[in-house]
């Protein structure tokens, strides 16, 4: 690949990266293209993604296909409630130096120290644990001893839950659940799908993903998002629609007041247009429109506003609320 592409270059290239990625995740994930393609959207923005689904959806298959095709180091961490920070962070041992027979501590890296972390089902680990992993999802840094430690460029935290199971979890603050970029839900395949996976993982055949970038390659394309222009009109209507799912706004309709307790704050909004940023990026354009900040409305926000009793008694999801906003918000006149 070449160092310094030009602009059309890079839109050329990192579209079709995408194609080529995508096909390279088929031989292993069948189906679950727009959740695939959530993450890669997620990684190209520098954000991280909460994953929502069942057991056995092949979560950590996903991840782990999706590093390998990055070229990128991956690692798991199952979160257990005994899980200390020290265990995911790293922590100092003490060392002799066999020639001078002195001693000195030594930091030793935990499997946080990594470019594409799976975070197995956070919400079974407890708060000090949690909060150790919000600091290395906000600042890509860790604190330990008094020293600071930089992490891996890039840097993507991938956290699952169960949405079965609450018994003995740790549910997510919300200052944490707002560090996560998207809320990806994955659900169950359809039948044609189902069938084929059925077919594929019962032979002995074993597929297998080859690189189609790198760390260099994604950090490139990471800076590359950042310089995509938004124009005010784009970017007034994500405002708008950030600000209707708050009750009490003046852009609020009326249902948000009956429904939601809490809105969605101004990461929202910044989340919105570096998914659409990215979005047309991947697609080959070079310019955001207001459908490109639709599409990606549900995973940025769904996590994001908090719904009351009256929502919950009338089976009403944020997933609802967020499509009778899309409905309800027009897009601002030129």
């Amino acid at each position: 690949m070449p160092t310094q592409p030009t602009a059309p270059d890079a839109l050329t290239e990192l579209s079709r990266g995408r194609d080529v990625i995508l096909e390279q995740l088929d031989k292993i994930i069948i189906g679950q293209k727009t959740v695939l393609n959530q993450m890669l959207i997620a990684l190209f923005a520098r954000g991280h993604c909460l994953i929502i689904g069942v057991p056995g959806l092949a979560k950590t298959l996903m991840v782990r296909s999706l590093a390998g095709t990055l070229q990128l180091d991956f690692k798991r961490i199952q979160f257990t409630p005994d899980l200390m920070p020290s265990d995911i962070i790293g922590t100092d041992i003490l060392e002799e130096n066999r020639e001078t027979g002195s001693r000195q501590f030594r930091f030793h890296k935990g499997p946080l120290f990594t470019s594409m972390l799976l975070a197995d089902e956070i919400n079974r680990t407890p708060p000090k644990t949690q909060a150790a992993l919000l600091e290395a999802m906000q600042e890509h840094r860790v604190t330990a001893s008094g020293q600071t430690y930089p992490l891996p460029e890039p840097f993507m935290v991938l956290a699952t839950q169960n949405p079965i199971e609450q018994e003995g979890t740790y549910p997510l603050p919300e200052a944490q659940l707002d560090r996560f970029m998207f809320c990806v839900h994955i659900n169950y395949p359809d039948a044609a799908d189902e069938q084929r996976i059925l077919l594929e993982t019962t032979r002995g055949m074993v597929a297998t993903v080859q690189a189609v970038l790198n760390a260099e390659a994604i950090l490139r394309f990471q800076k590359l998002v950042r310089d995509v222009p938004v124009s005010p009109h784009v970017a007034l209507y994500a405002t708008q629609l950030i600000r209707a799912t708050r009750p009490g706004s003046a852009e609020a309709p009326e249902f948000i007041g009956r429904w939601v307790r809490w809105g969605a704050g101004p990461r929202a909004g910044q989340y919105l247009l570096l998914a659409a940023k990215a979005h047309v990026l991947l697609t080959g354009r070079p310019s955001v429109s207001c459908a490109d900040i639709r599409e990606y409305a549900l995973p940025v926000l769904r996590h994001r506003i908090f719904t009351n009793f009256a929502a919950a008694s009338e089976g009403v999801t944020t997933d609802d609320i967020i499509q009778r906003i899309l409905a309800e918000i027009k897009e601002p006149s030129y």
